[in-house]
């Protein structure tokens, strides 16, 4: 089942940095439309879903979506699916509050530091009972290969971090809408396979890394030889991605300019690029050209979630 809409987010901390492209079914082919920046994020999903008109709607986000199994064990979380509302209430009502001292980190206050000075990595790993950072890592975040590793969710600090951002999407994109939307909400891959969940949810989530995206779609990553923020080189990279998408059901035709410019001239095109790259890994997954992926044992699809179309 192919969804009428396919939605890609980039995401950020920052308002003004999320960026997200979207693609319409029509006549059997994907028509993508030109980047604009995200909108307001707790009525996203509803408002994607109204514009599926009863199509099915897929939506990509680039901040993790899941926990890692380490903890969720010494957590007694079972269920990411049911546990993610709980989270901000109850025993769980500082969970989203960023630890400032190491002595304040524990299983319900898990994301550390709140700023940089006189912070270690071993601070997290003490206060969460683990034996490394690498038991703070979910399996999709361990490299491998022309992956990098992925920064631990729960270490909030540096270029790479990503919790500030999964604090920012859980609570403002994914628990209203599930509040609201219940069960026509899919979260991939908690609740099942993709074509599962477009064929049965009338909105359906999952996680994106544009970064892997590249890889799916036979660039290298980031960093390795090119890089996002340089227009010269999202330029050449755009030209390989054309060259990709000639002989698919993906009409560019609408943003083929914008994108053939590299995304401007400024390094900030890195944030549209990045919107139009993960959206291109979503639409070759629906489209079956790429497997969707997913944990391979049951506790890491009730856990730790995956990255869409990441390979093993």
């Amino acid at each position: 089942m192919l969804p009428a809409i396919v939605i890609h987010a980039d995401w950020s901390t920052a308002p003004n940095k999320r960026w997200m492209a979207t693609a319409w079914l029509r006549d059997g082919v994907y028509r993508v439309a030109p980047p604009e920046p995200v909108r307001a994020p707790g009525t996203l999903l509803e408002s994607c879903r109204r514009e599926a008109l009863g199509g099915g709607a897929l939506i990509g986000f680039d901040f993790p979506i899941g926990l890692p199994r380490a903890y969720a064990r010494r957590a007694r979380i079972a269920d990411f699916r049911g546990t993610l509302p709980a989270f901000g209430t109850g025993p769980w009502h500082r969970f989203y509050e960023l630890a400032e001292r190491p002595e304040e980190i524990a299983l319900e206050r898990p994301f550390y530091p709140a700023r940089p000075g006189g912070t270690r990595q071993a601070h997290l790993v003490d206060g969460l009972g683990v034996a490394s950072m690498d038991d703070l890592l979910r399996e999709c975040e361990r490299g491998g290969g022309d992956r990098r590793r992925a920064c631990s969710l729960f270490w909030t600090l540096g270029g790479n971090q990503v919790g500030r951002a999964a604090i920012a999407g859980w609570r403002h994109v994914l628990v209203p809408a599930s509040e609201r939307m219940g069960t026509a909400l899919g979260l991939w891959p908690f609740e099942g396979d993709l074509q599962a969940l477009l064929a049965t949810r009338a909105c359906v989530v999952a996680e994106t890394y544009p970064a892997d995206a590249c890889v799916q779609l036979g660039l290298r990553t980031p960093g390795r030889g090119w890089s996002k923020r340089d227009a010269s080189d999202r330029r050449e990279q755009v030209r390989r991605l054309l060259q990709w998408a000639a002989d698919k059901p993906i009409d560019l035709s609408a943003v083929r300019g914008t994108v053939e410019d590299g995304f401007g001239s400024s390094a900030a095109g890195e944030d549209p690029f990045d919107a139009w790259v993960g959206l291109l890994g979503m639409l070759a997954v629906a489209l079956g050209l790429q497997p969707e992926g997913g944990p391979g044992d049951r506790e890491g699809r009730r856990i730790e979630g995956w990255i869409l179309g990441r390979r093993g």
